[in-house]
C-alpha cells in the first residue's frame, strides 16, 4: 500500500514532468493521468474501508473480551460467597484467557486505527493532488486553445499582403480598368455610328418647335 503512494507520488512530480516534455499533446496526457489517478483513487478508497471495517471488528471483539473479563471477576466473587473455591478458581483462570486476549486484541486494535489514520491522511492527499492535477489540466488547455487561436489567427494575418495576395488585387484592379476602358470605348463607337438622318431628325424637331413658338407669339397658331 506505501508503495502504491510512494509509485503515485512520483508520477504525479518528475516523472509526469518528464513524460510531458515529451508528449505531443500536454492536455491528453494530463487527462489520461487523471483517469489512472481516478481508478487508484477508487482502489484506495475500497481499502481504506476494509481497513476502517478490520479496525471496528478488533473493537468490538475487544469490548466483547473487556466485558468476559469482568463477567469472570463477578462469577468468582458469588463462588467464593457461595464456598465454592474450584468455581471460582475456574472463573479466575478464565478471566485471565480474557485479559489476554484483551491485551492482544488491544494491540492489534491500536494498529489497525493507526493504519487507518494513515490511509486516510494519504487519501485525503491523493484527492488533494488530484484537484490540482485537475486544476492544472483545465489551465494548461486553456492556454493550449488560447495558443492555437493566436497561431490561427497570426497565420491568417501572415497571409494578407503577401505576394500572391497582392498579385490577385493588382490583376482584379486591371479587370476593372479593362471592363471601363471597354465601356467607354462602345459609347464612342455608338456616337460615331448615328446616321445623318438621325441627327436631321433631331435638327427637324428643333425648327419644329421654333415655328411653333414663333406663331404662338404672332397670335397665328392653327
Amino acid at each position: 500500500m506505501f508503495q502504491f503512494f510512494k509509485r503515485m507520488k512520483t508520477i504525479v512530480s518528475s516523472e509526469l514532468n518528464a513524460m510531458l516534455d515529451k508528449a505531443e499533446d500536454p492536455v491528453k496526457m494530463l487527462e489520461q493521468f487523471l483517469r489512472d489517478m481516478g481508478e487508484d483513487i477508487k482502489d484506495v478508497e475500497k481499502a481504506v474501508a476494509k481497513q476502517i471495517a478490520n479496525e471496528k471488528i478488533l473493537k468490538h471483539k475487544l469490548e466483547d473480551a473487556k466485558v468476559m473479563v469482568d463477567k469472570r471477576q463477578e462469577q468468582a466473587v458469588k463462588a467464593v460467597d457461595a464456598g465454592k473455591d474450584d468455581l471460582a478458581r475456574r472463573a479466575l483462570q478464565d478471566k485471565k484467557e480474557y485479559e489476554s486476549q484483551a491485551q492482544l486484541l488491544n494491540e492489534s486494535h491500536e494498529k489497525a486505527k493507526e493504519d487507518s489514520e494513515t490511509l486516510k491522511s494519504k487519501l485525503k492527499e491523493m484527492k488533494k493532488e488530484y484537484q490540482q492535477m485537475q486544476l492544472k489540466k483545465d489551465t494548461l488547455q486553456a492556454r493550449a486553445e488560447s495558443a492555437k487561436t493566436r497561431t490561427k489567427i497570426n497565420r491568417t494575418m501572415s497571409s494578407i499582403g503577401n505576394d500572391n495576395s497582392k498579385r490577385g488585387f493588382e490583376r482584379m484592379e486591371e479587370k476593372v480598368l479593362q471592363f471601363e476602358a471597354e465601356a467607354e470605348t462602345t459609347e464612342d463607337l455608338s456616337k460615331e455610328n448615328r446616321s445623318l438622318d438621325d441627327e436631321l431628325a433631331e435638327l427637324d424637331s428643333d425648327v419644329d418647335d421654333e415655328l411653333a413658338a414663333l406663331k404662338k407669339a404672332m397670335g397665328k397658331e392653327d
